[in-house]
């Protein structure tokens, strides 16, 4: 196990930036994340500390070494990739004991190594068949002990789940959480999939156009995005933004109105103002009654049940099997909140939706950096009626 160290690294091709100088400190068995979309520098910035690309700027440390100017072989890491990268002609067994046969070890210290590994994950009942005759899951998980079996300082990971299906990535990622917590080495991981950022980082750092747009736990990166690009990028279905105008502690839009907010930073522009509400924290009201259809915080905050403030047709109605989303549309805008399972309507009903401020969140609309508004009030939400 090791602790890395990134200390300014950069990295450019010509003209062209894959990622602007960055640090991190990973500490000795830490699980950090890269989440970012394709292009924003994340799976180089991997590559740089495995050796696979040289810093333009900077230096990588693991443990108590610049590594810079080591080999990759030298540095003691192990990678494992999107595609599993296994030798077709090979059993499992030999698969998983590769890196030890071309260090040069004896036969009689691979062979329990091998086992050990297999061991850590359930791939005893397959060591003497070859990848065609395994599935996805038990491919990754082959990959997964050729890497353990090295007993490596770091883990590198570059979205070595992306080529599975939905029901396998599940199972992978209590693999993986399972085999980080047995064996606490440091691991550094790539990916593009929020879901298994939010499951399995330590933290995580969230990057954009090459550049890191925020570090944290998972917790506080959903909680208190630092800005526009957080806040839409984290979250399934993501955050419902709406851009308006913040005075007198009170955010305005067409159709919009939100009390319960303290005056706007000084140098904002009050009409360059963006709120932010997640749909777990919109209270669905029914037109014909002022009681809550859904189990929401806001409902549950109070005694009394918030008003209907905005009373429109359902645009989109969608069963996820653990809850339901409903959307509004307020013009052009799509309006989006997640009810209790039981919750029914119809498509084209009228419905209404109200808001706690305590859960909103602003941002300012030029420099897209959160705005962090002190919020008052209970159900301080209000969304006027748009038709």
């Amino acid at each position: 196990m090791a602790r890395v160290q990134l200390k300014h690294i950069a990295k450019r091709w010509g003209t062209t930036t894959a990622v602007e100088p960055l640090s991190l400190d990973i500490a000795d068995g830490e699980f950090l994340v890269l989440l970012g979309p394709s292009g924003c520098g994340k799976t180089t910035t991997m590559r740089m500390v495995a050796g696979l690309e040289d810093p333009s700027a900077g230096e990588v440390w693991i443990g108590d070494r610049c590594v810079n100017t080591l080999e990759p072989k030298d540095r003691d890491v192990a990678m494992v990739f999107q595609s599993y990268g296994l030798y077709p002609n090979m059993t499992v067994a030999e698969n998983i004991g590769f890196p030890l046969k071309i260090r040069g070890l004896p036969k009689a210290q691979i062979e329990p190594a091998v086992h050990k590994a297999a061991q850590q994950v359930e791939l005893m009942d397959y060591l003497q068949r070859r990848p065609k005759e395994l599935s996805g899951g038990q491919r990754q998980r082959v990959a997964l002990a050729r890497a353990i079996v090295r007993q490596p300082a770091v883990f590198l990971m570059d979205e070595p789940l992306s080529n599975l299906d939905a029901k396998l990535r599940v199972t992978m990622r209590a693999y993986i959480k399972h085999l980080h917590h047995s064996l606490g080495v440091t691991t550094i991981y790539v990916t593009h999939d929020q879901i298994e950022a939010m499951t399995l980082a330590d933290r995580v750092v969230v990057m954009s156009r090459a550049r890191i747009q925020q570090i944290g736990s998972p917790q506080d990166i959903y909680e208190r995005p630092a800005n526009l690009f957080v806040a839409g990028f984290i979250g399934s279905p993501p955050m419902n933004l709406v851009r308006g105008r913040l005075a007198g502690g009170v955010f305005t839009a067409p159709g919009v109105r939100v009390t319960g907010f303290a005056q706007a930073t000084a140098g904002v522009d009050v009409d360059q103002v963006v709120l932010g509400v997640r749909p777990e924290d919109i209270t669905v009201l029914a037109n014909d009654t002022s009681a809550s259809t859904t189990n929401s915080p806001g409902a549950s905050a109070s005694n009394t049940s918030p008003e209907a403030a905005l009373v429109a047709e359902v645009f989109a109605f969608e069963l996820t099997g653990d809850a339901t989303l409903v959307t509004l549309k307020l013009g052009d805008l799509l309006i989006t909140a997640k009810g209790g399972k039981d919750f029914r309507c119809a498509m084209g009903s009228p419905l209404g939706f109200a808001v706690e401020a305590a859960r909103c969140h602003l941002f300012d609309a030029r420099t897209e950096a959160r705005l962090n508004p002190a919020a008052t009030g209970s159900v301080a939400a209000a969304v006027a009626d748009s038709t």
